[in-house]
């Protein structure tokens, strides 16, 4: 039984322009269970770069909230571009459960197409063919795609359908983008 008021960090990346850009901003949003924050947290990486992982590892360290933290949830495993993060790294440095969550099933060979045209492909393929394959979960709201790492998929599953509270992307995640985007583009929009 996962306690209803567990502490996650719901992490997006904001907006960016891929041609204009080097950096991109990603913003850690810590949520008691789904009604309150506690914390936010943010730093920036290269955009189609190699650095997202350990931006995020860092982000987390540094943060007050460090030990009160039980679950990391990103809004999918890509940030700024193609800078895809390693969640069995950033599980074994941290000793926190990782689950990315999206939208719908991703097309792994157009994925793998793009990605093929950004530096260091190799390496993030590499990373890409290490984590689990998105699993579906159906929410209140429909349905969502999860990767999990360091927590089973009951747990990851009653932890998404516990958050999912306004949309069928858990609350830490919604929150993250909302910010996320509010700050790069002065509003808000779209959905994560």
């Amino acid at each position: 039984m996962i306690k209803r008021e567990i502490r996650i960090v719901g992490i997006d990346d904001g907006h960016f322009d891929k041609d204009k850009d080097d950096k991109a901003l990603i913003v850690g949003v810590i949520m008691r269970g789904y009604g309150q924050i506690d914390g936010v947290l943010s730093n920036y990486v290269e955009v189609d770069g190699d650095d997202t992982t350990d931006k995020i590892i860092e982000m987390i360290r540094r943060t007050s909230h460090l030990n009160q933290i039980r679950i990391i949830m990103t809004n999918g495993i890509s940030f700024a571009g193609f800078n895809i993060i390693d969640m069995n790294k950033i599980f074994e440095d941290l000793k926190l459960p990782i689950i990315a969550v999206i939208r719908k099933k991703p097309d792994m060979d157009k994925f793998i197409k793009a990605l093929k045209k950004v530096k260091n492909y190799e390496r993030k393929l590499e990373i890409l063919k290490s984590l689990p394959e998105p699993k579906p979960i159906k929410t209140k709201y429909g349905l969502t795609y999860y990767q999990n790492v360091g927590i089973s998929d009951e747990d990851a599953e009653e932890i998404i359908i516990k958050t999912s509270i306004n949309s069928r992307i858990p609350e830490p995640v919604r929150v993250a983008h909302l910010v996320a985007m509010g700050v790069t583009l002065g509003y808000s929009r779209g959905k994560p």
